[in-house]
C-alpha cells in the first residue's frame, strides 16, 4: 500500500508542475487547455491516493477501492500518454528512463488495486468514465502536439519597389529609393531573427554575334557559384554582380504581430559615370513563429574579424565573407519539453562579401555550434520551433537612361 500511495503522489507532484507550467505559460490555447487537463488528472490521482489508504486501512469512504482504482487508471492512462507523444523529443536520458519507471509502477499499482477488489459496482459506468476522460486526453494531446504543428503553416511576406532615381544638383550621382515592406497576413505573430537587404552592380556587354552553346553551358556552370541566377542570352554576356549595398532593414530580435504590416526605406547612391549597366535588389529575412518558442535575451553577439565563434562547416564556404554574430537562448513552447530537453540557442549569422549578403541560422545545443546537423535533423529543427525564412529579388533596374544624362 505504501509503495502505491508513494506511486501516485510522485505521478501528483509531476503531473502538477507540468499542468500548473502549462497553464501560466503555454504560448497557444491548446497548450493552457493540456495545463488544465494534466491538473485535472493530478487532482484525481490525489484523490485515488487518500482512497488508497482508505480502502486498506479505515473504509470510511464508500467505493474507496473503486475510486483508488480510478485514480490508478488515470495516473497509468495520463503517463502513457505523455510517453506517447513526448517520448521521441526527450534528449535527456534520465527523462525517459524515470518517466518508464513511473508509468510501469502506475500499471503494476492499477493491478495491485484491482486485485484488492471483489466486485466493481456499476462495471460499465466506471469503464466509460475511463475511456471518455481517456479519449479526451488523447485528442488533445494529438491535436496540441501533432496536428496543430504540422496543419498551420505560416510565413512572412517580403516586398521590394524600387523608385525612380534621383540625380544630385552637381549630376555627378543618383540615388535609387528602395522601399522594403513585410506583411504578416498568417494568424501567427513572428520574431525576426535578422533580415538583409543588399543590392548588386551588374555589368552586361553586348555581343556582336549570336553565343553558342557551349558558352550557355559555361552561364549555367556559374549558377552554382554565384547568389544571382543570370539568364541564358543569346547576346547579352552577363559578368557576375559586386555588391554596392547591404544592411539589415529591422532589428533583430523584433517581431510583427498577426496581420502587421512594415515598411522602411533605403537609398543606393553611385557615380553616375558608375562602371554598372544595372541594379538587382534582393531582401530577405529569417524569422520564427511566436507559438513555437519564447527568445530569450537574443542580440548581436560580435564579429567574425573580432574574434566571433564562426563554425568551420561556414568558413567552408568562403574566407572573403564576413559575418555579424547575433544569438539568444531558445526556451520552449511548452513545460514537458522545457524539462525534458536540453537548452537549445539560435544562432544567426548575418554574412556579406564582395558577392553578395546572405543570413543563415542554427539552432544547437550548448558547445555544439560546430555540429553539423543532417538535412533531416535541420527540417525537424525548423519544423518545431516555426523557422522560417522570406526571400524577394532580383528586382532588376538598367540605368541606361541615368548614364545618358
Amino acid at each position: 500500500m505504501v509503495l502505491i500511495q508513494f506511486v501516485l503522489l510522485v505521478t501528483v507532484a509531476w503531473l502538477a508542475v507540468l499542468g500548473a507550467g502549462d497553464v501560466l505559460d503555454a504560448l497557444t490555447y491548446a497548450g493552457s487547455v493540456t495545463g488544465i487537463i494534466l491538473l485535472l488528472a493530478a487532482v484525481t490521482v490525489l484523490v485515488g491516493a487518500i482512497a488508497v489508504w482508505d480502502h486498506w486501512f479505515r473504509n470510511r469512504i464508500p467505493y474507496a477501492g473503486v475510486i483508488a482504482l480510478i485514480g490508478t487508471i488515470a495516473a497509468f492512462t495520463t503517463n502513457v500518454t505523455l510517453l506517447l507523444f513526448t517520448f521521441k523529443d526527450m534528449d535527456r536520458p534520465a527523462f525517459q528512463v524515470l518517466w518508464c519507471l513511473i508509468t510501469a509502477a502506475c500499471a503494476w499499482a492499477g493491478y495491485a488495486v484491482w486485485r484488492t477488489l471483489a466486485e466493481i459496482p456499476a462495471p460499465r459506468r466506471v469503464a466509460a468514465t475511463v475511456i471518455l476522460a481517456s479519449g479526451v486526453t488523447l485528442a488533445n494531446f494529438g491535436y496540441d502536439r501533432v496536428y496543430q504543428p504540422n496543419h498551420r503553416g505560416a510565413r512572412p511576406v517580403v516586398e521590394v519597389t524600387a523608385g525612380k532615381p534621383v540625380l544630385t544638383m552637381d549630376r555627378k550621382s543618383f540615388a535609387v529609393p528602395v522601399d522594403i515592406r513585410i506583411r504578416n497576413t498568417s494568424e501567427v505573430g513572428f520574431y525576426v531573427l535578422g533580415t538583409e537587404f543588399h543590392a548588386m552592380g551588374e555589368r552586361v556587354r553586348i555581343s556582336t554575334k549570336d553565343r553558342r552553346r557551349e558558352q550557355w553551358r559555361e552561364d549555367a556552370e556559374q549558377w552554382r557559384t554565384f547568389e544571382e541566377t543570370h539568364p541564358l542570352s543569346r547576346r547579352e554576356i552577363q559578368q557576375p554582380g559586386e555588391l554596392v549595398a547591404a544592411q539589415p532593414w529591422t532589428r533583430a530580435g523584433s517581431w510583427i504581430e498577426a496581420g502587421d504590416t512594415f515598411v522602411t526605406q533605403t537609398v543606393v547612391q553611385l557615380p553616375t559615370d558608375t562602371p554598372y549597366d544595372k541594379l538587382a535588389f534582393y531582401a530577405g529575412g529569417t524569422f520564427a513563429r511566436k507559438d513555437r518558442l519564447v527568445l530569450d535575451q537574443f542580440g548581436e553577439q560580435g564579429y567574425s574579424w573580432s574574434g566571433a565563434s564562426i563554425p568551420g562547416w561556414m568558413k567552408k564556404l568562403g574566407r572573403d565573407i564576413d559575418y555579424v554574430v547575433f544569438s539568444g537562448r531558445v526556451r520552449e513552447g511548452n513545460s514537458i519539453a522545457a524539462r525534458t530537453r536540453y537548452p537549445r540557442y539560435v544562432h544567426v549569422y548575418w554574412g556579406f562579401g564582395a558577392h553578395g549578403a546572405s543570413l543563415r541560422q542554427t539552432i544547437r545545443r550548448k558547445g555544439e555550434e560546430g555540429r553539423i546537423n543532417s538535412d533531416a535533423e535541420d527540417r525537424e529543427l525548423e519544423r518545431r520551433y516555426g523557422i522560417v525564412d522570406a526571400v524577394t529579388g532580383p528586382m532588376e533596374r538598367t540605368l541606361w537612361d541615368i548614364k545618358r544624362q
